[in-house]
């Protein structure tokens, strides 16, 4: 056989395996990191995500989920998905909010308290968010919330004051700002730490989800959740926008629609999990507990100072997103 003819035959070799390949030999594998542990509901919603966009392009969009900061920690991943390092990825939305005040809305305490506010105030500011994030080369997939948040505290208070000196668990500047006006000590810990940073004593009060109660195994090392109700913090998935672009039109819409019902999913879930999440604090041994009068008006008075200092902080974009969520 001559060299022509060899590689005559091997040229066509490739082409007809070629043409015999499935369409799923030609995926496209997507890194997505995301905080938090395999038990936790988002990471249960991030992997039916993974496993919708899978089915819904018929293979050729495989998403393999880091989860618990596995691939990379929560602080980074959001710089990951821009430079390339990760196709997509989760994260909480306010841990950001030092970047820009956009990104602290949903964490601004008692402005909206409830399911039904949170996904307003959601609805309302999403197009700004949606900018924000495309000047930044992501794309938002989906965002959904946390339960609304509660206080954890290792000793019974009676009021905001009894907080006054106290190491108070920072994982946003949102938190910062209210261990700041209740006179607290912040201190940066993030979710995976908790339970170490409670038993060394280097924090001794928090505000958070009875969710990442549950994770953290709370009553192993504080007595009491107050179940203030401060605020619903959201999380979201983007994708990077030089990834997105890459797509053709039929595999964003599966994407898209994927990420519809994650969000759905989401949103639902979680209210319904939030009763049971402070059962298992109590039936663990915790007390849940209402806020006093005292503990209600203290916080109502930090809440009102903070929503003034973010809408003064976002500008124009602050007071149209507030007057449309009070409409």
């Amino acid at each position: 056989m001559t060299a022509i003819s060899l590689r005559s035959t091997l040229i066509g070799a490739t082409v007809a395996l070629g043409l015999s390949t499935p369409v799923a030999a030609f995926a496209e594998t997507w890194d997505m990191p995301t905080p938090y542990p395999d038990t936790n509901l988002h990471t249960i919603v991030v992997r039916q995500f993974a496993d919708d966009v899978k089915a819904a392009t018929n293979g050729k969009i495989q998403i393999t989920v880091h989860s618990n900061g596995s691939l990379i920690k929560h602080p980074e991943i959001k710089r990951a998905v821009q430079s390339g390092q990760a196709q997509l990825g989760e994260v909480l939305i306010s841990s950001w909010a030092n970047e820009d005040p956009l990104y602290g809305l949903d964490s601004v305490p008692f402005l909206a308290t409830d399911f039904a506010s949170s996904k307003k105030l959601y609805q309302v500011s999403k197009p700004y968010l949606e900018k924000k994030l495309e000047r930044q080369r992501l794309k938002l997939l989906y965002s959904i919330p946390w339960p609304p948040q509660g206080l954890y505290v290792k000793e019974d208070i009676s009021s905001v004051a009894d907080l006054k000196g106290q190491k108070f668990r920072a994982y946003n500047p949102a938190t910062t700002r209210i261990a700041e006006l209740a006179g607290a000590v912040p201190t940066k810990i993030e979710a995976a730490e908790v339970a170490q940073a409670f038993g060394t004593g280097i924090v001794t009060a928090m505000i958070t989800s009875a969710a990442t109660g549950v994770d953290t195994k709370a009553w192993d090392f504080v007595k009491d959740y107050y179940d203030i109700q401060a605020w619903l913090p959201r999380n979201m998935v983007f994708v990077s926008a030089e990834v997105w672009k890459g797509l053709d039109a039929a595999t964003q819409k599966a994407v898209q629609d994927a990420a519809a019902k994650a969000e759905a999913t989401g949103w639902a879930e979680w209210e319904k999990k939030t009763a049971d999440l402070n059962k298992t604090l109590a039936d663990n041994g915790m007390k849940v507990l209402a806020p006093t009068p005292a503990i209600k008006d203290g916080f109502a008075a930090i809440g009102k100072t903070m929503t003034d200092e973010w809408m003064k902080a976002a500008g124009a974009d602050g007071e149209a997103i507030i007057a449309a969520y009070k409409k």
